[in-house]
């Protein structure tokens, strides 16, 4: 653990929260509004989990100087964005956290979206990282200046020159819409679950649900009993296991808020507990035994045999992303549910149509339909040290050494970044991971006078070549599907091949010939130290 490990209290309601952070930053804003340039020695964009993080251990490092770039008006990020009904973490609330601020108040095994953005923005405030929040700041562009050493970011009300860029936008930021002929034509209300309409009243209406992802099993049983008829369209049909949350009880809280060593304890037996789920990945045999358990799981809850076949996976488990969930399936089996699987071939103004030719009547549309975490919208307008965009250099496949750094690059890191996505534990392990490298580069910078740090191109080649071969082997890559995890080029650039212990380790050091260091000189010419 890093810096303080007092349990964070909960207190107050996300809306309050984000009403007070919102007044401070508008504050912040009229202070600033005289200057054009602004010159803070870090800028970090995005205000999720991965960009308080960072801004947490950058003031425990005693580094003060930074702002975070958020283009919403309160932090959040996913968990403030993602508000549909039964929207929650589907890993361990316990091991759902920062390993610094631990919280001994969740309500659930599971915990529910109230709660994690409560969490988050308590963090934002409890550590004082409120007053480091520029909000309603969309990043139009980066640019690296090589003379000046510096990259000059530019966002909705002015630029800003900083030593440092950290691009902690996330992997499920944007959401990605379907495109399907007519889609522009439909009559009734039609939205991303990403970006839920609770104004919309869904009592009594016929509803259609296109996908079925993680968001859709946790919003398709809350919205089941409301609706007159809901329709959903399933394209391939996800592997599910049991969730088994429960609530904790109040005697537990108690406990592990007197007694922190026992939380922590609790953390690392999850954690232990997750990193043996990594092993049907890798293993057929495992793999079996996972599939065995989905399908128990199924059977228990359809007793259709006919339902039951539309449902069964036609891959290996872990190809596309394994969701957990008890109450998925018993919706599906009631009366005013109708799962598709037709494809659909257009949208009308009343309704859905499949290529069976029938017409799925709809007064609302619900798309589930996921994010793009191999394309993300920001890297067309990150421009490094030879005046090409950070997706130019990706050419439709997304690279990194150690998933944060990127040669030609100098002083830009990315959270959440390529290959650093996980199937069987807490993505927020890898965050606090690679916060830490992060943290070493700058340590390392500070201690030897220098202004400029890269990966060696060399070395990223390598790093993300091991990283290929270490995927091939699994079923993510040959599993017997197409998911989310293959970028365009046909390569997976989401996904860590390994468990969350080997990136910890691997990344936790420094090693100096990795990097294209370059040392503070006050010319126009700045010298570059090969280690």
């Amino acid at each position: 653990m890093h810096g303080s490990d007092t349990p964070v209290r909960i207190f107050g309601t996300p809306s309050r929260l984000g009403e007070h952070v919102a007044a401070r930053s508008r504050a912040l804003i009229r202070l600033a509004a005289d200057d054009e340039v602004r010159r803070p020695r870090i800028v970090i964009i995005g205000g999720g989990f991965s960009g308080i993080g960072m801004a947490i251990r950058l003031r425990q490092a005693g580094i003060d100087d930074f702002v975070i770039l958020e283009r919403a008006a309160v932090h959040g990020g996913t968990w403030r964005d993602n508000s549909y009904p039964g929207c929650a973490c589907d890993v361990q609330s316990v091991l759902y956290s920062y390993s610094f601020a631990p919280n001994p108040d969740w309500s659930r095994t599971f915990s529910p979206h109230d709660e994690i953005w409560a969490y988050l923005q308590q963090c934002a405030t409890g550590y004082d990282i409120d007053r480091h929040f520029m909000f309603g700041e969309t990043v139009r562009s980066a640019a690296w200046n090589d003379e000046r050493q510096q990259w000059t970011v530019q966002s909705t009300s002015r630029s800003w020159q900083a030593d440092v860029v950290i691009m902690a936008t996330g992997g499920l930021s944007d959401p990605v819409l379907p495109m399907i002929d007519g889609v522009a034509t439909f009559a009734g209300a039609m939205f991303h679950s990403a970006q839920w309409r609770h104004d919309i009243d869904l009592g009594g209406k016929r509803v259609a649900v296109i996908g079925t992802g993680a968001s859709a099993i946790q919003f398709v049983p809350r919205v089941q009993p409301q609706v007159a008829h809901l329709a959903v369209f399933q394209r391939t049909p996800p592997w599910i296991m049991p969730r088994r949350d429960a609530a904790i009880a109040s005697w537990r809280k108690q406990l592990y808020r007197h007694v922190p060593m026992l939380h922590r304890a609790h953390r690392a037996a999850t954690y232990l507990l997750r990193e043996a789920l990594h092993l049907p990945f890798r293993n057929l045999r495992a793999a079996r035994v996972a599939e065995w358990v989905a399908r128990r799981h199924m059977q228990a809850q359809v007793t259709d045999t006919v339902l039951r076949a539309k449902l069964l996976p036609a891959y290996r488990i872990g190809c596309k992303r394994i969701l957990v969930s008890d109450d998925y399936y018993p919706a599906l089996t009631q009366p005013n549910v109708a799962l598709v699987t037709s494809a659909i071939t257009s949208i009308e103004a009343d309704g859905v149509r499949t290529a069976d030719g029938a017409l799925h009547a709809a007064d609302v549309l619900i798309v589930g339909t996921g994010f793009r975490p191999t394309d993300p919208p920001l890297a067309p307008h990150i421009i490094g040290r030879s005046g090409e965009s950070l997706s130019a250099t990706w050419q439709g496949s997304p690279r990194a050494y150690m998933g944060t750094s990127h040669a030609g690059f100098p002083n830009f890191f990315t959270l959440m970044g390529p290959n650093t996505a996980l199937g069987h534990s807490s993505v927020l392990l890898m965050v606090e991971a690679q916060i830490e490298h992060v943290l070493g580069v700058l340590r390392y910078m500070a201690t030897r006078d220098i202004s400029a740090a890269e990966p060696d191109a060399v070395a990223q080649r390598a790093w993300v070549a091991a990283v290929d071969v270490r995927l091939q082997a699994t079923i993510w890559n040959s599993g017997g599907c197409s998911s989310w995890y293959i970028d365009a080029t046909g390569r997976n650039s989401t996904l860590w091949p390994d468990g969350v212990g080997r990136f910890r380790r691997m990344v936790a050091r420094i090693d100096p010939n990795a990097y294209r260091w370059t040392a503070r000189r006050d010319t126009r010419a700045p010298e570059v130290i090969h280690v």
